[in-house]
């Protein structure tokens, strides 16, 4: 009797035992679907977060979208940093023809790159395509973009859009090519950076001369941005004053050494001339054209093209 009883005891403690055991076995057999149930989740929200986003990038900064206007002004923050990691340079030009600021008894409130007529723009940063619109006395062709890190870039005087409003792009995507449409005095790239409507230096956030961002981050400071703007000018600019020479491009008072030490012409195509005729008027030939220029023989030419021809 006393042996079942023992027996009967130790059964039962086995049973006892086994069962938080086998809890851990449920457990751990459960660990890995949790995981993947997380993973799940963690992708849902993200996409629901990206969804978001895309219907109205920087919402917090923003109250409206609409596709009618360049920009309306809102009372900026006293700071706001400003995430720069995700960029492509708008072209891959190094030239500079114009700063940011006062111009001509007037505020310029962009930087001008020099880029010649059928050069791809790209996309800044990853965002949505809020206004393509033509505006015969200002900005020419031009697209306005509002993206995710609070910024809107505005690239004006294009010869052509490649977007539609509304539509979403990523950094670096095409948006149109280089033109000399609007208020221009000769084919480039007018490029702007606003944040809340009010533009800021471009010259702050991009070095157009060594193609890259100035950090991962630009930390904006109204007590202290007309200061930073400035020196950015200094730094990353152009200096002087803007004059014109005999093809219509721009250059400045300062860089006129410069100028003269470049061996590169250019030549701003007139109606009825050809490969041939600009040869002929510029002494050279015309492969030594096509090869500077990246064309073909047979390309049909614009007035108001710029081409290099020595």
């Amino acid at each position: 009797m006393i042996k079942t009883l023992k027996n009967i005891f130790a059964i039962a403690m086995v049973s006892i035992v086994s069962i938080p055991m086998q809890g851990q076995d449920m457990l751990a057999r459960q660990a890995p679907i949790d995981r993947k149930m997380k993973a799940v989740d963690s992708v849902a929200l993200n996409r629901l977060i990206q969804i978001e986003q895309m219907g109205s990038p920087a919402a917090d900064l923003y109250q409206d979208w609409e596709n009618q206007y360049a920009h309306r002004e809102t009372t900026l923050p006293d700071t706001f940093r400003i995430d720069l990691r995700d960029f492509h340079m708008p072209t891959d030009s190094r030239v500079l023809t114009s700063n940011f600021g006062a111009r001509w008894g007037r505020q310029h409130k962009g930087l001008d790159i020099k880029v010649y007529i059928g050069d791809t723009i790209r996309a800044a940063f990853s965002g949505k395509v809020r206004v393509v619109r033509y505006e015969r006395g200002g900005y020419g062709n031009f697209v306005v973009i509002r993206h995710y890190n609070g910024l809107e870039t505005i690239y004006g005087h294009m010869s052509r859009h490649l977007v539609i409003p509304d539509q979403e792009v990523r950094a670096g995507e095409p948006i149109g090519l280089g033109g000399n449409t609007g208020r221009s005095t000769g084919s480039h790239l007018h490029f702007e950076t606003r944040l809340c409507g009010v533009a800021l230096n471009p010259a702050l956030m991009f070095d157009f001369r060594n193609q890259d961002v100035t950090g991962d981050y630009y930390l904006f400071r109204r007590s202290t941005y007309s200061r930073e703007s400035a020196q950015a000018n200094r730094l990353r600019g152009v200096g002087g004053t803007a004059v014109r020479d005999d093809d219509d491009q721009l250059y400045t008072a300062s860089s006129k050494s410069q100028r003269a030490r470049s061996n590169t012409r250019f030549h701003k195509v007139r109606r009825g001339e050809s490969l041939y005729s600009i040869a002929r008027m510029r002494n050279t030939t015309v492969d030594a054209i096509c090869k500077l220029n990246h064309i073909g023989k047979n390309m049909k030419l614009r007035p108001g093209q710029i081409l290099k021809y020595n």
